[in-house]
C-alpha cells in the first residue's frame, strides 16, 4: 500500500486512449514519490504500442495542482536533498518531452507553481474558466527556474516573466489561453471532459507516425534540457536552504 502522504496515481487506457490521474489531499501537490511515479508512468505509455494518445488529469473538481510539496520542501535540510526534490520536476518535464505520444492536459482548477511546468509540457491543453495559474515561487525565496524552460517555450519569456515576477497574483484562464498556455477554455467540468475525450478520439485515430514525428519537430532544440533542468534543480535545492526561505516556509509547517 502506498501512504496517504505520498498521493495517487492511476493509468487506465480504454480504445488506445491512456488516462494518467495524480492525486494528493493538499490540493494535488506532488511530493517526490508522486513526482518519481508519474515520470515513470510517462516513460513507460512512451513505449506502449497499445496507446495513440495520453491525457493527463488530477483529481476532484478543484485545483488541478498545487506545485510542490510545502511538508518536504521544509524538511529538506541539506544541498543534495534540494536538488534531489527539485530534480522530480525535472525528470517528469523531460519524460514528457521526450514521450512519443501526445500528451492533452486536462486543467479543471487553479495551478501554482510546478503544476504551471507540468500544464506548459502538455502538448495541448484544455481548461476551465476556473483554471487560474500563479507562479508564486519568489515569495518565499525561490524561484521557478527547473519549469521555465517549459513554460517559456509554450508562452513566451515575455508571459513568464509576467507571471514570475508579479508572484502573488493569479492570471486567470483566458489570460492563460490568450498566452498559448491553454488552446480552449470551458465553463463547465462537464463541457471541459466532453471536449477532451474528443479530442483525444481524434488523435488516437491519426497515423501513428505522423504523431511521432510531429513530437519530434515541436519539441526540436530542447534535448539539452537533460542537462539544464538538473542544473535548475541545484539552484533551487540551494536557495530553499536560505534563511529567507527557511522563515517563509515556517507558516506552512503543521
Amino acid at each position: 500500500m502506498i501512504p496517504r502522504s505520498s498521493g495517487s496515481l492511476y493509468t487506465h487506457t480504454e480504445n488506445n486512449i491512456a488516462t494518467i490521474e495524480f492525486g494528493h489531499h493538499a490540493s494535488n501537490s506532488f511530493p517526490s514519490e508522486l513526482l518519481a511515479r508519474l515520470a515513470k508512468a510517462f516513460d513507460e505509455l512512451s513505449e506502449d504500442t497499445s496507446v495513440s494518445v495520453i491525457i493527463l488529469k488530477s483529481e476532484g473538481d478543484r485545483a488541478f495542482c498545487a506545485g510542490a510539496s510545502f511538508d518536504e520542501l521544509i524538511a529538506i535540510t541539506n544541498l543534495e536533498e534540494g536538488k534531489q526534490f527539485f530534480s522530480g520536476f525535472a525528470n517528469v518535464i523531460n519524460a514528457m518531452r521526450k514521450c512519443k505520444k501526445p500528451i492533452i492536459g486536462r486543467i479543471q482548477g487553479k495551478t501554482v507553481g510546478g503544476g504551471v511546468g507540468l500544464a506548459s509540457a502538455c502538448d495541448y491543453c484544455l481548461a476551465t474558466e476556473a483554471a487560474s495559474i500563479k507562479l508564486s515561487e519568489l515569495t518565499i525565496g525561490i524561484g521557478p527556474f527547473v519549469i521555465e524552460p517549459a513554460v517559456s517555450r509554450k508562452i513566451g519569456l515575455a508571459a513568464f516573466e509576467a507571471l514570475a515576477w508579479d508572484a502573488s497574483q493569479w492570471k486567470n484562464a483566458y489570460w492563460a489561453k490568450e498566452q498559448g498556455l491553454y488552446a480552449r477554455v470551458f465553463s463547465t467540468i462537464s463541457e471541459l471532459d466532453k471536449e477532451t475525450q474528443l479530442f483525444a478520439e481524434k488523435l488516437a485515430g491519426y497515423n501513428p507516425e505522423a504523431i511521432q514525428q510531429m513530437k519530434k519537430v515541436n519539441w526540436k532544440g530542447t534535448e539539452h534540457w537533460q542537462e539544464l533542468l538538473i542544473e535548475r534543480a541545484a539552484i533551487s535545492g540551494e536557495l530553499v536552504l536560505s534563511e529567507f526561505t527557511k522563515k517563509a516556509l515556517e507558516k506552512f509547517k503543521k
